[in-house]
């Protein structure tokens, strides 16, 4: 597993896809944390006026969860362009079959490929403390919902990472596998907003299954059990199928 991790970080970054995704992600996320912060700056200066409104201004809530929620929203339109190749282009070119044939498990080849994405997206965050170290120079910022805010983060990357890659085992083409992996990872963000005209225990349901409602409480700085076995679940429930995807074709083969 640890040599396929090496080999696949190693294609990250020798070819554009790394450097292309990661300069996306930066460029999206700074134009967003300038924009809000900038707003943030000009409503100081007017509620320097105005001593009711200054109360009610706080730093963590007017520009951390906003930029992590803006965050979250570009990854689930960047991780399915990480995703997409892992197992399509082995597919495609007809490598699976050798990979397949090698001295280890397929629960290793999957962790390989698996754990050399997260590597690549865990340094995109690592990247993004620029941000709130920016905030941390010109005011106080709130520690709790910095660290849950990255954990949420870190959580749910896992999880849109773990669906790109169950799709992409069932495809030989990298646009197919982005593409339904982006609407699946879609259908799960949305599926909340219908939860209330259900009403019911359709209700609940609807809202316990959008990916976008468990991570609502690690922007407000708690960290719920829940919403962590939420994100784990669909984690190992997405590596599952993908692994019975390889087993799958090596029976076939």
């Amino acid at each position: 597993m640890w040599a396929l991790m090496k080999k696949e970080l190693r294609l990250y970054f020798t070819t554009p896809v790394a450097y292309g995704v990661v300069f996306c992600f930066l460029l999206i996320t700074g134009y967003f944390f300038y924009s809000i912060f900038a707003f943030y700056t000009m409503a100081s200066m007017q509620a320097a006026m105005n001593p009711q409104m200054a109360r009610e201004m706080n730093v963590t809530d007017s520009v951390l969860r906003p930029l992590f929620s803006n965050m979250s929203v570009i990854l689930l339109l960047l991780m399915p362009l990480v995703t997409m190749r892992l197992f399509a282009e082995e597919r495609r070119s007809g490598t699976i079959e050798l990979l397949l044939t090698y001295p280890v498990r397929d629960g290793a080849v999957l962790l390989g490929k698996y754990f050399a994405a997260l590597m690549l997206y865990a340094s995109m965050l690592l990247l993004t403390l620029l941000y709130p170290a920016i905030v941390m120079y010109f005011a106080r910022v709130e520690w709790g919902p910095l660290l849950t805010g990255y954990v949420g983060l870190l959580l749910m990357g896992a999880t849109f990472i773990a669906v790109g890659i169950a799709v992409s085992s069932f495809f030989e083409n990298q646009i197919m596998a982005g593409t339904v992996t982006f609407v699946t990872l879609l259908m799960f963000w949305v599926i909340g907003w219908s939860a209330e005209a259900a009403g019911g225990v359709w209700k609940t349901i609807l809202s316990q299954l959008s990916i976008i409602e468990h991570y609502d409480s690690f922007s407000k700085g708690i960290l719920d059990t829940k919403d962590v076995i939420y994100y784990l679940n669909f984690t190992i429930l997405a590596l599952f199928i993908g692994l019975k995807s390889l087993e799958a074709r090596r029976w076939k083969g």
